[in-house]
This record gives C-alpha cells, structure tokens and sequence, in this order.
C-alpha cells in the first residue's frame, strides 16, 4: 500500500461527483478562520451552498483564503443577513431545518433522521444558535463530549456533523458507494 500522489489526487478530484441535497448556515461567527475552514470541508463534503449570515465574514478575505485553501472560490456561497427570515424561506422551500447546537431535546450527530433537502445550521463560537432559531428547528443535533471541556470548535463541530450527513446522503443515494450523483434520478426513486 502507497499513497496517492499529488497529481492522483487531482486527477480524481477532477471528476464531477455532484452536490449532495444540503446546504449549511452559518449564523455570527467571528473567526474568519473557522468561516474559511467550513468552506473547506463544506467543499470536501459536496453542500450545495453556504449561507453566511448575521456578523459572519465573507470573502474575500486573507484570513478566510488561509484555511479554506481555494474553496472560498468552488463552494456557492451567499450573504444574508438575516438567519431567522433565511431559515424561514428555506423551511418553506421545503429544507429540513436541522440545528448542531446543545439543547433541551437535541440528539446524537449520529442518530439524526436526515430527510433531503435539508439546511445544518452553526452559530456563534460563543453563544451558539440564537433561541429564535431554535423554534425553527425540524431538528436538534449535538456532539457528545466526555471530557472536561463543554464543545467543539464551530469548525470542527460543523466537520463532523456534515460528514454524518454526507454519509447518511451516500447510503440513500448510492447505497454507500462513493459515485457521481444524479439526483434528478435519485429524488424520484425516493418520493415513489
């Protein structure tokens, strides 16, 4: 067993494999490093869209280019500033609204019951996910921690919580076969 080499990996990058039916949301977060950070995994994962909202940075921007390596500029983003009157008009658009944030009633990343097209919402590295949004929730999820400290980096958080996903989308889609998408095909396979 070797690894793959620069230009392997490239070559493999370089076919289409779609987006997944998810977008995220990300609601007041300071560190322009973590916002470029969750563009980075947000590209690795395949999210349709990033919605930068509240006082959440947008590119371009040194500090988010430093960690996002380039994906600030292939993963489709949008600025409101407005998260709860988004999350509203996504909800109506027919997303499943889905919070990672610790609540009354929240559950495992990995017990989520993942329904397409659905929106994974991160707030604050401080506060979290403001009440509002929380009414809005179709779901809560949350990471659970047994060490001292209380929570994850809103990066590291959001990595985790949209590869569940993505993989949760791949068993679905393609019955965990890593392949290019066709979800014209796929969405009406699952509604018959």
């Amino acid at each position: 067993m070797q690894k793959l080499t620069h230009e392997e990996l490239l070559r493999r990058q370089a076919k289409p494999f779609g987006k997944y039916p998810f977008c995220a949301l990300l609601n007041n977060i300071r560190s322009l490093y973590n916002v470029g950070a969750i563009f980075r995994s947000a590209d690795g994962v395949g999210v349709e869209k990033l919605w930068l909202c509240g006082i959440t940075g947008i590119p371009p921007s040194s500090k988010i280019s430093k960690t996002a390596l380039g994906a600030e500029k292939t993963v489709p983003w949008e600025y409101r500033e407005n998260a709860v009157s988004l999350s509203r008009e996504l909800k109506e658009m027919g997303y499943q609204i889905v919070l990672l944030e610790q609540a009354q009633g929240s559950v495992s990343y990995e017990e989520a019951e993942i329904k397409p097209p659905l929106c994974l919402i991160v707030g604050s590295e401080i506060s979290g996910v403001n009440e509002e949004l929380l009414a809005l929730a179709d779901q809560i999820l949350e990471i659970p921690m047994v060490g001292l400290k209380i929570s994850l980096n809103v990066a590291v958080a959001f990595g985790i919580a949209a590869y569940q996903i993505k993989s949760t989308l791949q068993e679905r889609f393609t019955g965990g076969v890593l392949a290019p998408l066709d979800f014209d095909r796929l969405e009406c396979e699952e509604t018959s």
